[in-house]
């Protein structure tokens, strides 16, 4: 009978899964085994400015040839140019996503970082033409509605007329604010801007103490996404108008968001909050705290430095990032359930935190000894799923609110889910002003952040 030896494989298998070994020649006295190469699976450096450029280029060009800026006629295809007249027989030309979405919002906010950080004006133009492609046909579409001449379920920029959510205003409104204040869009967005304004601050659904809330999937629920779908759309009305009413109102917002959903043990988010749910389960969903995480840092940027409430605004931003800090990957992603190390790693959040973190380094917000690698390292593992065509790889469609960890774990993602695109854009922006602005590099093997 032949002995079974079981002790080598039970020594196996209480190895760490993500332990790499790497043999080598020599020993230490002959040949320094610390200066080994780490089998690492994703980039492990300073990025370079011109290799980010160039995968933001490579976005770019994919981006701009998917996303027409054009009204074409339904029955010849053909180009169609008047703008004091549309009917049923027109439609915009469809492209890969929407030039109204929220996702889209974000991603005209992040063209215009790029163009500030690289001086490249074909994404500040970007934004510039399909703001004032919608600009120009906005008012025949909406005479068309009242006169009866659109009675299509699918009226061209729709739900930028009537609103029936903070997705549907919230994030453009914000962007748009961004390019008049940029000087890339003008005043002939104003009537949209305040069909925006009227909606965000009368319309949506409340609470009983006024916080934004939603009657989806049940009745009085706060869910994080929303902290970006208005907060910084009330902060930008505010330097847009000169009227307080709409700061008071974000930092309002901002203020009851927090201690409702924040759990201050973990560091992190949950992801919905129902009113009266007792006991309330937490999901932790990755973009949903990367939409907090970026509430908080547009907030930040738009805040008076004497601002009563900036301190607040800011401690919590702080304590996001150390919460998120401990559940970064070894690959430099972050999970979809952030504190679940079995869900996939995730792009879209993983890029949004990398903008973030990036972005309070060089506004002086974070410690950049202690973030600049975190932010590195997530920049790295975004890098790698930027494909051969532009697109973005690795991100998770749009998500609902759900109780039960199998909801979050299989949503599906989707190079086409356009929930990337302005993430990974922006986080390229920021992370070049990083590198520009500091002489990080590699020293006894690893990342380090020194000024400049």
């Amino acid at each position: 009978m032949k002995k079974i030896y079981l002790l080598p494989l039970l020594c196996a298998m209480s190895l760490p899964a993500a332990a790499q070994y790497v043999s080598g020649k020599g020993s230490d006295a002959t040949s320094p085994l610390h200066l080994q190469k780490p089998d690492y699976t994703m980039p492990y450096d300073v990025p370079k400015q011109e290799e980010v450029k160039a995968l933001l280029d490579r976005m770019f060009t994919y981006l701009d040839g998917a996303t027409p800026a054009m009204m074409i006629d339904k029955k010849t295809g053909a180009e169609y140019t008047n703008t004091k007249s549309i009917d049923n027989n027109v439609t915009l030309k469809m492209g890969d996503y929407r030039l109204n979405s929220y996702e889209w919002g974000v991603t005209y906010g992040a063209m215009l970082r790029v163009a500030d950080v690289t001086g490249d004006k074909r994404y500040s133009e970007y934004v510039r033409k399909r703001f004032n492609f919608i600009a120009a046909w906005t008012p025949a579409i909406q005479k068309a509605v009242e006169s009866g001449k659109l009675t299509t379920k699918e009226v061209p920029f729709g739900a930028f007329l009537k609103p029936h959510a903070l997705d549907d205003c919230g994030a453009i409104c914000a962007a748009m604010i961004k390019g008049i204040r940029s000087k890339n869009a003008d005043g002939q967005l104003k009537p949209l801007l305040d069909i925006f304004a009227d909606f965000i601050s009368n319309k949506e659904h409340r609470l009983a103490d006024g916080t934004l809330a939603r009657i989806r999937p049940l009745k009085n629920s706060m869910w994080l996404d929303d902290m970006y779908m208005a907060i910084p759309a009330l902060a930008q009305l505010s330097l847009y108008t000169g009227e307080k009413k709409y700061m008071d109102d974000a930092i309002k917002q901002f203020k009851q968001f927090v201690p409702r959903m924040f759990n201050t043990e973990k560091g992190i988010y949950m992801h919905g909050w129902i009113e009266g749910m007792e006991p309330h389960p937490q999901f932790h969903w990755g973009r949903a705290n990367g939409w907090a995480l970026l509430t908080a840092t547009e907030l930040l940027d738009v805040l008076p430095e004497n601002h009563p409430d900036r301190a607040y605004v800011l401690s919590q931003f702080r304590a996001h990032v150390k919460g998120l800090a401990g559940y970064q990957s070894a690959t430099g992603f972050w999970h979809q359930l952030l504190d679940r190390n079995d869900s996939y790693l995730e792009t879209s959040a993983t890029a949004i935190y990398t903008y973030c973190i990036a972005r309070g380094i060089n506004k002086g917000w974070l410690n950049a000894e202690a973030y600049a690698p975190m932010a590195v390292l997530g920049w790295n593992a975004v890098s790698t799923k930027i494909n051969d065509k532009g697109e973005v790889e690795g991100t998770c469609v749009g998500t609902g609110m759900g109780f039960d960890p199998a909801f979050y774990y299989f949503r599906p993602v989707n190079n086409k889910a356009a929930h990337g695109y302005g993430p990974v854009i922006m986080a390229a922006a920021e992370i070049i002003q990083l590198v520009k602005s500091s002489n990080m590099k590699i020293n006894d093997s690893a990342v380090h952040y020194y000024q400049k």
